[in-house]
C-alpha cells in the first residue's frame, strides 16, 4: 500500500542534474498550475475542505500552500541568479497556514500560480548550466545549488497534486 503522506515517494536529491533531467523538471514546474487545476476541478467547498488524510491538510490548504511555496521558490531562483551566494530564509509553513488568505477560494491561488509559473519557467529556460551550479545559503539547511530548488519544486508540486488526486480516487469524486 502507498504511504498517503508520500504518494510519489519522499524527495531525494541526487545532486547536479543533467540537461535532460533539468528539462523534465522545468516542464513539471511549468505544468503544475494546469495539473493542480485539473486535480481540484469540479470540487465543491465541502470537498475542498476535506483533509487529504487523517490529520492532514485540507485540499484548499494544499492549493494555497503550493502557491506560497512556489512564490518562495521563484524568489529564491531570482536571488540565486542575481546575487553571490545569497542567504535564503525558510518559512514556517504551519504559521503561514493560519493567515486568512488560506480560506479564500482556490481560484485565487491557481491564478497567481499560473502567472508565476509562466515567469519562472521563462527564467529557468534562459539559464546556462553554470547558473544551475550557483549556490545559496539556506537558513536551515546550509549551502545548496539552484538545481536543488528546481528538483525540489518539481517533486513538491507533483507530491501535493498526488495528495489531491489520491483523495479523489479514495472518495470516488
Amino acid at each position: 500500500m502507498t504511504d498517503v503522506r508520500y504518494p510519489i515517494g519522499p524527495f531525494q536529491f541526487a545532486g547536479r542534474m543533467n540537461a535532460a533531467e533539468r528539462k523534465l523538471a522545468v516542464e513539471m514546474i511549468e505544468e503544475l498550475p494546469f495539473e493542480l487545476g485539473n486535480a481540484v476541478a469540479t470540487l465543491n467547498d465541502a470537498q475542498l475542505d476535506t483533509p487529504y488524510r487523517d490529520g492532514g491538510w485540507t485540499v484548499r490548504t494544499v492549493v494555497h500552500h503550493l502557491t506560497d511555496a512556489n512564490i518562495h521558490f521563484y524568489c529564491r531562483t531570482k536571488f540565486v541568479v542575481t546575487d553571490n551566494v545569497p542567504t535564503i530564509m525558510g518559512f514556517d509553513e504551519q504559521d503561514w497556514l493560519k493567515t486568512p488568505d488560506y480560506a479564500l477560494p482556490v481560484d485565487s491561488a491557481l491564478e497567481l500560480l499560473t502567472g508565476l509559473h509562466v515567469r519562472w519557467a521563462a527564467i529557468l529556460r534562459s539559464l546556462k548550466q553554470e547558473d544551475f551550479d550557483r549556490k545559496y545559503l539556506h537558513s536551515q539547511r546550509g549551502e545548496e545549488p539552484l538545481d536543488y530548488i528546481v528538483a525540489y519544486a518539481a517533486w513538491h508540486g507533483r507530491h501535493h497534486t498526488a495528495h489531491i488526486s489520491e483523495l479523489r480516487k479514495r472518495m470516488g469524486w
